[in-house]
């Protein structure tokens, strides 16, 4: 296919952009700033500078680029290691999500594309209740931590949009394998603790992982939602412990949930004591995926020790 890439140099694109040339596609990647559409160009993709919130801008790039396929993967997350001033951290981000996602739509609609593929986010939406490991049929959090609602609404407004316009959204679980994760430093310096028992559920995916996933989607993926994630979602006090012995680093401190919340907000408190996991069953059964990390416990071994 002839597949247009928003957001092609992110942690997901730039991994992306070449598994799909592998793949036998024609790949048209969009990138922020010139220095960036170099990369995009040596990878062997087509690059095209672009604001994704510009609407006109995007509804010329895709109709001179002519594509059979729209993947919606800009975001603004590099670097974001804090949780205090959730909304406030976010927000570039849930532009991308509810203006940047519209825009596209739109874009896909005039010039005719019949697929398209989004990112949305599944490592903490999930209601805080019940099990411990939720389907795409289980509903997302009804009551999310004041902080936290603008950037679920834009998580809803995303799914919502593309679903009703017959695409696919991935909810992908928390990305490493990037050398350059922020959150790495916190725990290189103990500042990213396990808060009370510990008990919040996380589900994280190798960034390759995600990118193979992605391409399948967009061959073969049906309209609907997916969980891009490993196989084992894992409560904090485990997960945690493991990511600094892959580093070389102390074992996190333990604080209550108290202090958390002066120093980390209600949404960190929540995160890290009250989230819930996510099954990737119907993207393992539907899409064929096989993952290369299976657990984040080779895998945070493989990618950083």
């Amino acid at each position: 296919m002839r597949v247009f890439v928003a957001g092609a140099t992110g942690a997901i694109g730039a991994r992306l952009v070449p598994q799909l040339i592998e793949r036998g596609h024609e790949v048209i990647g969009t990138s922020r700033s010139p220095q960036k559409a170099d990369l995009l160009r040596a990878q062997g993709a087509q690059p095209v500078v672009l604001d994704v919130l510009d609407a006109r801008a995007v509804r010329d790039a895709v109709a001179a680029a002519r594509p059979e396929a729209i993947v919606h993967q800009a975001t603004a997350l590099a670097g974001l290691s804090g949780f205090k001033h959730f909304d406030r951290t976010f927000a570039p981000t849930n532009r991308l999500r509810t203006q940047g996602t519209d825009a596209l739509l739109a874009a896909a609609r005039e010039a005719g594309v019949g697929r398209f593929v989004a990112q949305s986010y599944g490592g903490w939406p999930y209601a805080r209740n019940g099990g411990p490991v939720k389907t795409e049929q289980d509903p997302l959090d009804p009551t999310p931590v004041p902080t936290m609602r603008e950037t679920l609404a834009a998580i809803r407004h995303l799914e919502q949009a593309v679903v009703d316009a017959g695409g696919v959204a991935l909810r992908y679980g928390g990305f490493y394998g990037s050398p350059d994760d922020a959150q790495l430093e916190l725990v290189r310096k103990r500042r990213f603790p396990i808060v009370g028992d510990g008990g919040g559920v996380w589900s994280f995916v190798h960034l390759d992982d995600a990118a193979t996933a992605t391409a399948l989607a967009l061959e073969n993926g049906a309209a609907g939602i997916y969980n891009i994630v490993d196989d084992e979602p894992a409560p904090v006090r485990e997960w945690l412990p493991a990511v600094a012995a892959a580093i070389g680093a102390k074992p996190p401190r333990r604080i209550p949930r108290w202090l958390a919340r002066l120093v980390a907000g209600e949404a960190g408190v929540a995160l890290m004591t009250d989230a819930r996991g996510a099954s990737n069953a119907k993207a393992k059964g539907e899409l064929g995926w096989a993952l290369r990390y299976p657990s984040w416990r080779q895998g945070f071994r493989a990618a950083y020790s």
